[in-house]
């Protein structure tokens, strides 16, 4: 017997109404698509802002090279040795703040334990700095002892030692950014770059050439346009946003608990650094080659430091936003968040890599005339591209990590994936026939291992116990028990 219909009427629905399984995947696609589209937004300016950091010390570097090819290399080679130093403070040790102000943020009942853990940041890494300082006071006598020119080891000796007050700038103007992306607000360093930056060629030229400084104009210039940008951070956060999260000195509450922060912000420059110093190492292992290896690595090495600056961003943003959501309670929108941010790596990493490969004969001779130059940048830069992917799971999954306070992983897995293997490998292959290209076979090889090492770890993560991790961690932070409390994200 077959089952009869009523006939449609007026009241009959135009459109079939979902089932509930079908409006419940329907929601979770939605919520997937938003929160990709939020990290797209905040990982833009902050991209922006890393891109226009970098381009100090390259107006810095250009300008110098007028005065002479011996001024170049020393004010090369400086910021170089820099990067590897004081801005791995900067740039890894301020991943305690990703962990902990982005998740206290949220999680917090009295906000301005914002501003206490700020301090505690910039207190312990002023103290991380200081070290570097001693480090760069004796850095002629390290210089020489690698081996370097004598004119680079006197020269970028005193270069670095003028460079020290305006790196604690740098280091500042980090935490403060910090500070303001834990409250979800980006832009304000992209907007204190885009004034700096054009300002800082202008200081980098008059100390230069019109005040006779010569060489040592630069570090000086640069080292007023890092306390600059740090300035108008201040300045934003006091009359425009941020300030809510400040409740004035309170050194005696930030020295507390410093043991725990400087653990995470030491594991956090290793993380940064490990895979930093690796490069470095193919640098050095590249002026071992010739000359010409040297110029060609020197062109990608450029080239890449700005490409780099993309997953950096979104690891940086993928930081802030899943503290916010694990100090919040919300354990299935973080995991949401970082595949999110995974996944959006790999469609960045694949534009790079489609525009390096159809690129791949022309880049070098945006830096160079040299043909044969111009010829090995080319061969090489296929190894280049096809790690884009890689290097961009890297950038998002070291951000998921460090936003979990979970550095020592990240750190553990750059080293055994570039010391234990790929940099033994590819020098031996750079020697052994290869040249330059086995150099950067060994960083193809390491970066597909930590990209693909770091999305499973982050996949394979135990969401509900990091939120139990990062209330854990705030507790010390608060007067009170914290209490985590439930979070509609977007």
């Amino acid at each position: 017997m077959t089952e009869t219909t009523s006939a449609p009427d007026e009241s009959t629905p135009l459109i079939p109404q979902l089932s509930p399984r079908q409006t419940t995947g329907r929601a979770e696609y939605t919520k997937w698509l938003h929160e990709t589209w939020f990290l797209v937004k905040a990982s833009v300016p902050v991209i922006l802002a890393y891109m226009l950091q970098n381009s100090l010390q390259t107006v810095s570097v250009l300008i110098v090279g007028r005065l002479s090819s011996e001024a170049l290399a020393v004010a090369a080679f400086s910021y170089m040795f820099a990067m590897a130093t004081a801005w791995l403070i900067a740039l890894g040790g301020t991943s305690a703040l990703d962990t902990l102000a982005s998740s206290s943020f949220t999680s917090s009942q009295d906000k301005k334990n914002l501003g206490v853990l700020l301090q505690r940041g910039m207190l312990v890494l002023t103290g991380f700095y200081a070290v570097v300082a001693i480090i760069w006071a004796a850095s002629e006598h390290i210089f020489r002892a690698l081996g370097q020119p004598e004119s680079i080891c006197h020269h970028s000796a005193r270069f670095l030692w003028l460079l020290a007050p305006g790196g604690l700038g740098y280091v500042w103007f980090e935490c403060m950014k910090k500070f303001l992306q834990a409250q979800g607000i980006y832009r304000p360093g992209t907007y204190a770059l885009l004034i700096t930056s054009p300002l800082n060629g202008a200081l980098n030229y008059l100390f230069i050439y019109e005040l006779g400084f010569g060489l040592y104009g630069a570090p000086i210039a640069t080292g007023l346009s890092y306390w600059l940008s740090f300035l108008l951070l201040v300045a934003y956060a006091i009359f425009v946003e941020g300030s809510e999260c400040w409740g004035g000195l309170q050194l005696r509450r930030a020295c507390k608990n410093s043991i725990p922060f400087a653990k995470l912000a030491f594991m956090g420059v290793i993380h940064v650094g490990t895979e930093w110093w690796a490069f470095e190492i193919v640098a050095l292992a590249a002026g071992r080659l010739g000359t010409l290896p040297l110029a060609a690595q020197s062109v990608v090495m450029t080239a890449d430091q700005i490409i780099n600056t993309i997953p950096f961003g979104l690891g940086v943003a993928e930081s802030a936003r899943l503290g916010n959501l694990l100090g919040a309670g919300d354990s299935r929108a973080a995991r949401r968040s970082a595949h999110c941010a995974a996944i959006l790596s790999v469609v960045f990493g694949t534009i790079i890599l489609s525009v390096l490969m159809a690129t791949r004969h022309n880049i070098g001779s945006l830096f160079n005339d040299d043909k044969d130059v111009i010829a090995l940048v080319s061969e090489i830069m296929p190894y280049v591209a096809l790690f884009q992917i890689a290097d961009g799971l890297n950038g998002s999954c070291g951000g998921a990590l460090r936003g979990m306070g979970r550095q020592w992983v990240g750190a553990l897995v750059n080293c055994v994936s570039y010391y234990g293997g790929a940099l033994p490998g590819g020098i031996y292959l750079a020697f052994h026939g290869w040249g330059l290209s086995g150099l950067w076979m060994g960083q193809l090889v390491a970066l597909s291992i930590v990209g693909v090492l770091e999305w499973i770890i982050v996949g394979m993560s135990n969401w509900d116990k990091q939120v139990y991790k990062a209330a854990e961690r705030l507790k010390e932070e608060e007067d009170e028990p914290v209490v985590v409390v439930g979070y509609n994200t977007i």
